[in-house]
């Protein structure tokens, strides 16, 4: 039960950390944690644990929140802002991804002591790396795009902008996180484990993104209700 506990904290405590974040920094807070959330996932995407009956990967928390990240900047801030963040965790991935490889090529000294856990964890896992950024590029761009064009069909509908958030937001991200968890599954996984152990990794991973997605929509609609107090609050003392 430990792991199912941590899991769930674990959500809570980055969705609030993304609005605690929202609130005092802006998207300037949003960007940070993009970047911070995308290196550490990268990371986490390594360990595999079992929570909820289902074998599963302990990044797709992280990179959950930046599917959160996104809309919220889509919502809020326009379309540019949201994939900039894309652009941002794109960039700190690849940083990461090229030094983290390039700690392999050291001697290291006598009295070192850590370099073998470190070539323990990251010699055998390019793959994961490339495929965690690879899939991280295009099912983030396609969330964005997905997310404006739920927007412009339920404008379209019913005439007004603020309605059907939930709708855009559930809308774009399950579609992606679907696309997102297919390809990293596929990328990653394929021909290190049996067909039905990687199936098993495709839907528990897909299962924690309903959850997050559902989770992340109360997010969305008060990190809005947050942009739009400041809007009101800058119009009053203009």
């Amino acid at each position: 039960m430990i792991n199912e506990l941590l899991l769930i904290g674990s959500v809570i405590f980055i969705f609030v950390s993304a609005i605690v974040g929202y609130k005092l920094f802006g998207k300037t807070g949003l960007y940070c944690l993009s970047v911070i959330a995308t290196v550490l996932a990268n990371i986490e995407v390594m360990i595999m644990v079992n929570a909820f009956g289902m074998e599963q990967t302990l990044g797709n928390v992280l990179f959950a929140v930046t599917f959160l990240i996104t809309d919220i900047l889509s919502e809020c801030e326009g379309k540019k802002a949201a994939n900039k963040a894309v652009f941002l965790g794109m960039f700190a991935s690849a940083f990461f991804l090229l030094l983290s490889q390039s700690w392999l090529l050291y001697i290291p000294s006598d009295s070192d002591w850590v370099s073998p856990a470190i070539k323990t964890v990251f010699s055998n896992t390019p793959r994961m790396l490339f495929s965690s950024f690879a899939v991280y590029a295009v099912s983030q761009i396609f969330d964005v795009w997905l997310y404006h064009k739920w927007w412009s069909f339920t404008e379209k509908k019913c005439g007004d902008r603020r309605r059907f958030l939930w709708l855009r937001n559930n809308g774009s991200t399950l579609i992606s996180q679907l696309l997102n968890t297919f390809l990293f599954t596929l990328f990653a996984f394929y021909g290190t484990y049996d067909n039905t152990t990687l199936f098993s990794i495709f839907v528990s991973s897909y299962v924690i993104y309903i959850f997050t997605s559902l989770l992340d929509t109360p997010a969305v609609y008060l990190a809005r209700r947050i942009h739009e107090r400041k809007l009101e609050k800058e119009k009053t003392s203009a």
